[in-house]
Protein backbone atom coordinates (compact mmCIF):
# COMPACT_ATOMS: atom_id res chain seq x y z
CA UNK A 1 0.00 0.00 0.00
CA UNK A 2 1.31 3.41 -1.02
CA UNK A 3 0.13 6.62 0.63
CA UNK A 4 -0.23 9.26 -2.06
CA UNK A 5 -0.90 12.95 -1.47
CA UNK A 6 -2.69 15.14 -3.99
CA UNK A 7 -2.32 18.84 -3.25
CA UNK A 8 -3.82 21.67 -5.30
CA UNK A 9 -3.90 25.44 -5.10
CA UNK A 10 -5.43 27.67 -7.75
CA UNK A 11 -2.42 29.84 -8.61
CA UNK A 12 1.38 29.65 -8.53
CA UNK A 13 1.43 32.45 -5.92
CA UNK A 14 -0.54 30.41 -3.39
CA UNK A 15 1.12 28.32 -0.71
CA UNK A 16 0.45 24.59 -0.30
CA UNK A 17 1.87 24.33 3.25
CA UNK A 18 -1.46 24.12 5.10
CA UNK A 19 -2.67 21.14 3.09
CA UNK A 20 -1.92 17.78 4.72
CA UNK A 21 0.57 19.55 6.99
CA UNK A 22 2.67 17.33 9.23
CA UNK A 23 1.84 14.13 7.37
CA UNK A 24 4.30 11.91 5.52
CA UNK A 25 3.55 10.32 2.15
CA UNK A 26 5.29 7.93 -0.19
CA UNK A 27 4.47 10.08 -3.23
CA UNK A 28 3.19 13.66 -3.56
CA UNK A 29 1.51 15.23 -6.59
CA UNK A 30 1.02 19.01 -6.52
CA UNK A 31 -0.88 21.19 -9.01
CA UNK A 32 -0.95 24.98 -8.97
CA UNK A 33 -3.94 25.31 -11.27
CA UNK A 34 -7.66 25.92 -11.09
CA UNK A 35 -9.82 22.97 -10.14
CA UNK A 36 -12.43 23.97 -12.72
CA UNK A 37 -11.56 20.98 -14.91
CA UNK A 38 -9.43 17.84 -14.83
CA UNK A 39 -6.79 19.07 -17.27
CA UNK A 40 -4.13 19.24 -14.55
CA UNK A 41 -0.79 17.51 -15.19
CA UNK A 42 -0.21 16.27 -11.64
CA UNK A 43 -3.81 15.09 -11.20
CA UNK A 44 -3.57 13.07 -14.40
CA UNK A 45 -0.16 11.72 -13.35
CA UNK A 46 -1.51 10.74 -9.93
CA UNK A 47 -4.49 8.91 -11.44
CA UNK A 48 -2.15 7.08 -13.82
CA UNK A 49 0.39 6.26 -11.10
CA UNK A 50 -2.01 4.99 -8.40
CA UNK A 51 -2.39 1.21 -8.07
CA UNK A 52 -4.79 -1.16 -6.30
CA UNK A 53 -4.36 -0.94 -2.55
CA UNK A 54 -3.03 2.63 -2.61
CA UNK A 55 -4.68 5.47 -0.68
CA UNK A 56 -4.92 8.96 -2.18
CA UNK A 57 -4.99 11.62 0.54
CA UNK A 58 -6.56 15.00 -0.26
CA UNK A 59 -6.90 17.93 2.15
CA UNK A 60 -10.53 18.62 1.19
CA UNK A 61 -13.03 17.76 -1.51
CA UNK A 62 -12.72 21.15 -3.25
CA UNK A 63 -8.97 20.57 -3.67
CA UNK A 64 -9.68 17.51 -5.85
CA UNK A 65 -12.39 19.07 -8.03
CA UNK A 66 -14.69 22.08 -8.28
CA UNK A 67 -17.11 20.32 -10.59
CA UNK A 68 -19.56 17.74 -9.31
CA UNK A 69 -19.20 15.60 -12.44
CA UNK A 70 -15.38 15.74 -12.27
CA UNK A 71 -15.33 14.87 -8.57
CA UNK A 72 -17.58 11.84 -8.99
CA UNK A 73 -15.61 10.63 -12.03
CA UNK A 74 -12.20 10.98 -10.35
CA UNK A 75 -13.31 9.17 -7.20
CA UNK A 76 -15.12 6.50 -9.22
CA UNK A 77 -12.15 5.95 -11.55
CA UNK A 78 -9.74 5.62 -8.64
CA UNK A 79 -12.08 3.27 -6.76
CA UNK A 80 -12.47 1.14 -9.91
CA UNK A 81 -8.67 0.67 -9.85
CA UNK A 82 -8.87 -0.44 -6.21
CA UNK A 83 -7.56 2.91 -4.94
CA UNK A 84 -9.12 4.46 -1.84
CA UNK A 85 -9.63 8.23 -1.59
CA UNK A 86 -9.40 9.98 1.81
CA UNK A 87 -10.55 13.57 2.34
CA UNK A 88 -9.01 14.79 5.59
CA UNK A 89 -10.96 17.98 6.27
CA UNK A 90 -14.28 16.18 5.85
CA UNK A 91 -12.90 12.98 7.49
CA UNK A 92 -14.34 10.85 4.71
CA UNK A 93 -12.87 7.83 2.92
CA UNK A 94 -14.21 6.33 -0.29
CA UNK A 95 -13.35 2.76 -1.20
CA UNK A 96 -15.88 1.89 -3.88
CA UNK A 97 -17.89 -0.07 -1.35
CA UNK A 98 -19.39 3.05 0.17
CA UNK A 99 -22.67 3.28 2.02
CA UNK A 100 -25.57 5.29 0.62
CA UNK A 101 -24.86 7.90 3.32
CA UNK A 102 -21.23 8.27 2.19
CA UNK A 103 -22.36 8.67 -1.42
CA UNK A 104 -24.89 11.30 -0.33
CA UNK A 105 -22.19 13.19 1.60
CA UNK A 106 -19.79 13.11 -1.36
CA UNK A 107 -22.55 14.46 -3.61
CA UNK A 108 -23.48 17.19 -1.12
CA UNK A 109 -19.90 18.29 -0.48
CA UNK A 110 -19.15 18.20 -4.21
CA UNK A 111 -22.21 20.33 -4.86
CA UNK A 112 -20.95 22.92 -2.36
CA UNK A 113 -17.55 23.01 -4.06
CA UNK A 114 -19.18 23.55 -7.45
CA UNK A 115 -21.53 26.18 -6.00
CA UNK A 116 -18.58 28.10 -4.49
CA UNK A 117 -16.81 28.17 -7.85
CA UNK A 118 -19.91 29.38 -9.67
CA UNK A 119 -20.48 32.13 -7.10
CA UNK A 120 -16.84 33.25 -7.46
CA UNK A 121 -17.19 33.42 -11.24
CA UNK A 122 -20.47 35.35 -10.95
CA UNK A 123 -18.88 37.90 -8.60
CA UNK A 124 -15.93 38.26 -10.95
CA UNK A 125 -18.26 38.91 -13.93
CA UNK A 126 -20.23 41.46 -11.88
CA UNK A 127 -17.03 43.20 -10.79
CA UNK A 128 -15.73 43.38 -14.36
CA UNK A 129 -19.08 44.76 -15.59
CA UNK A 130 -19.04 47.48 -12.91
CA UNK A 131 -15.42 48.35 -13.70
CA UNK A 132 -16.25 48.60 -17.41
CA UNK A 133 -19.17 50.93 -16.62
CA UNK A 134 -16.76 53.21 -14.74
CA UNK A 135 -14.19 52.96 -17.55
CA UNK A 136 -11.68 51.40 -15.19
CA UNK A 137 -11.47 47.90 -16.68
CA UNK A 138 -9.43 47.75 -19.85
CA UNK A 139 -8.81 44.00 -20.07
CA UNK A 140 -5.50 42.24 -20.01
CA UNK A 141 -2.33 44.15 -20.93
CA UNK A 142 -1.07 43.33 -24.41
CA UNK A 143 2.14 41.33 -24.50
CA UNK A 144 2.86 42.10 -28.15
CA UNK A 145 2.42 45.47 -29.83
CA UNK A 146 0.13 45.64 -32.88
CA UNK A 147 2.92 47.21 -34.94
CA UNK A 148 5.01 44.04 -34.61
CA UNK A 149 2.02 41.96 -35.71
CA UNK A 150 1.27 44.24 -38.67
CA UNK A 151 4.93 44.30 -39.76
CA UNK A 152 4.96 40.51 -40.05
CA UNK A 153 1.58 40.45 -41.83
CA UNK A 154 2.81 43.13 -44.28
CA UNK A 155 5.89 41.00 -44.90
CA UNK A 156 3.55 38.36 -46.32
CA UNK A 157 3.30 35.98 -43.38
CA UNK A 158 0.03 34.22 -42.65
CA UNK A 159 -2.03 34.87 -39.53
CA UNK A 160 -1.05 31.48 -38.11
CA UNK A 161 2.66 31.99 -38.91
CA UNK A 162 2.62 35.38 -37.16
CA UNK A 163 0.90 33.86 -34.13
CA UNK A 164 3.46 31.07 -33.90
CA UNK A 165 6.42 33.43 -34.34
CA UNK A 166 5.20 35.87 -31.68
CA UNK A 167 3.82 33.12 -29.41
CA UNK A 168 0.34 34.62 -29.35
CA UNK A 169 -3.15 33.41 -30.19
CA UNK A 170 -4.24 33.68 -33.86
CA UNK A 171 -7.31 35.62 -32.69
CA UNK A 172 -4.95 38.33 -31.39
CA UNK A 173 -3.41 38.59 -34.85
CA UNK A 174 -6.90 38.76 -36.40
CA UNK A 175 -7.93 41.59 -34.04
CA UNK A 176 -4.83 43.63 -34.87
CA UNK A 177 -5.41 43.08 -38.58
CA UNK A 178 -9.08 44.05 -38.31
CA UNK A 179 -8.26 47.20 -36.26
CA UNK A 180 -5.67 48.27 -38.82
CA UNK A 181 -8.16 47.77 -41.67
CA UNK A 182 -10.83 49.78 -39.84
CA UNK A 183 -8.50 52.72 -39.25
CA UNK A 184 -7.19 52.75 -42.84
Amino acid sequence: MTNIAYIRVSTVDQNTDRQLDGMTFDKVFTDKLSGSDTNRPQLLAMIEWARAGDVVHVHSIDRLARSMADLLKIVSDLNAKGVHVKFHKEDMKFTGEDSPMQKLMLNMMGSFAQFEREVMKERQREGIAKAKEKGVYKGRVKTVDDTAILALLNAGKSVRAVAVELDINPSTVQRAKKAAQASA
